[in-house]
C-alpha cells in the first residue's frame, strides 16, 4: 500500500475503514477497507479530515475485489436471472423468472476447489419465483491475482453454472384406478389432491377416467389422453406389489419407456415414471402412489417441478435422491425450507 494525497486518490482502492463522527448523531464506517474512491467521494473524505489516504498500488496482473465478483458472476449467470450491484466485494444473482433452478454442480465444485474464491448457492433441481435471491459470488482477499480468475474461467468452461428452466403449460390426464373408486364404494379424494397441486403450475386438466382394475382399459385410457393431446398423463393409485394393483403393467403395456419404478424416498417408494414417444413429442407419463393422496409432501413435490420445466428425469438422479428424500412430517411443514429432497 501506499500514502497519497486524498485529491489525488479517485480510481484507487482503500486499505482501511474510514470513520465519520458527528457528535450526539452518528459514528460509523463512512468508506469501508476495499472501496474504490470516486470523484464525488473527495468532498466526504476531506470533510473527515481525510487529507491523505492509504491505498492499494494497483499493479499489473492484480484484480481488486469487486473485479474479481464480476467475473464469478458472468461464469454464474445464464438467462432470466440478474446480478445485484456489487457492495463488499460481493454480487447476488436474483432470479428474473419462475421456474426450475438447474446447477452445474461439477463446475461449482471445480471453483470453489481453486480457493481464494467462493460461490454459495440454493439447491437446484428446485422451484425458484422471480425475485428470489439464487446465489452470492466474491473472493477472500481484497485483492487476486487475475492469473487465477482466468484459471476460474477455464475451468467453469463455456455455459453458465446457473440457468432457469421456464414452465411449460401442459395439458393432463388423470387416470384414477380402482375398482372402488369406479364403483363409487369410496369418494375420490386423489384427484382434488391432484388439481390442487397442478393449480401451481401452468397446467389444464383436460379429463379425468376411471377405468377401475382393468389392464388393458387403464392401457387404452392413457394412450387415448395421449392421442387427445395430453402432454403428461397422471395414473393415480394402484401402485403397489399387490397382485390386483395392475397400474404398472399397464403404464408398460403402452410401450413407454420405463425410467423408474421405485424411488429411495419416503413417502413415495413406488413411484413409476415412464416417456412416451408420440408424433415427435415426449409425454411424461407417471404412475403415483397413495401416500400422494394424504401426506403433506411426497415424491410427486420432488418430480412435478421438473416435469413441468421438461427437465429429464433419469434413474441415477431418483437414485441420488436417497440422501434426504426422507421427510420427517414435522407439525409445521416448511418445504421446500427443509432437508426434504436435498
Amino acid at each position: 500500500m501506499k500514502e497519497i494525497r486524498t485529491v489525488d486518490a479517485v480510481g484507487h482502492i482503500l486499505c482501511h475503514d474510514i470513520t465519520q463522527i458527528i457528535k450526539d448523531e452518528k459514528k460509523g464506517v463512512l468508506f469501508q477497507k476495499g472501496h474504490v474512491v470516486r470523484e464525488e467521494d473527495i468532498p466526504a473524505l476531506l470533510s473527515v479530515g481525510k487529507e491523505h489516504l492509504f491505498v492499494w498500488e494497483k499493479q499489473e496482473g492484480i484484480l481488486h475485489e469487486n473485479e474479481g465478483a464480476e467475473i464469478l458472476y458472468r461464469i454464474c449467470a445464464g438467462d432470466c436471472m440478474h446480478g445485484t450491484p456489487v457492495k463488499e466485494g460481493k454480487i447476488e444473482l436474483v432470479a428474473d423468472i419462475d421456474g426450475l433452478l438447474k446447477i452445474r454442480r461439477d463446475a461449482l465444485v471445480k471453483i470453489n476447489s481453486l480457493g481464494e474464491m467462493m460461490i454459495a448457492s440454493r439447491h437446484g433441481d428446485f422451484p425458484v419465483k422471480k425475485g428470489d435471491k439464487l446465489a452470492g459470488t466474491r473472493i477472500i482477499p481484497l485483492v487476486i491475482e487475475k492469473e487465477k480468475m482466468d484459471r476460474a474461467v477455464s475451468k467453469a468452461g463455456e455455459n453458465p453454472i446457473f440457468t432457469i428452466l421456464p414452465y411449460q403449460h401442459k395439458k393432463v390426464g388423470i387416470v384414477t384406478t380402482g375398482s372402488e373408486v369406479q364403483k363409487g364404494l369410496i369418494k375420490d379424494t386423489f384427484t382434488p389432491v391432484l388439481k390442487e397441486k397442478l393449480a401451481e403450475y401452468p397446467t389444464e386438466v383436460i379429463g379425468q377416467t376411471t377405468p377401475g382394475d382393468v389392464k388393458e382399459q387403464i392401457t387404452a385410457d392413457i394412450l387415448s389422453f395421449i392421442e387427445n393431446g395430453a402432454d403428461m398423463v397422471i395414473c393415480s393409485g394402484g401402485m403397489s406389489v399387490d397382485p390386483d394393483d395392475r397400474t404398472p403393467g399397464a403404464i408398460k403395456d403402452t410401450g413407454a419407456q420405463i425410467v423408474t419404478y421405485g424411488a429411495p424416498v419416503l413417502p413415495g417408494a413406488m413411484l413409476l415414471v415412464a416417456y412416451y414417444e408420440h408424433d415427435g413429442r415426449t409425454v411424461p407419463i407417471l404412475g403415483l402412489p397413495g401416500c400422494v393422496m394424504y401426506a403433506k409432501r411426497t415424491i410427486f413435490d420432488l418430480i412435478l417441478p421438473r416435469i413441468m420445466a421438461d427437465d429429464e428425469i433419469k434413474a441415477e438422479q431418483i437414485a441420488a435422491l436417497g440422501e434426504g428424500g426422507l421427510c420427517l412430517n414435522c407439525d409445521i411443514c416448511t418445504f421446500p425450507n427443509c432437508g426434504f429432497g436435498k
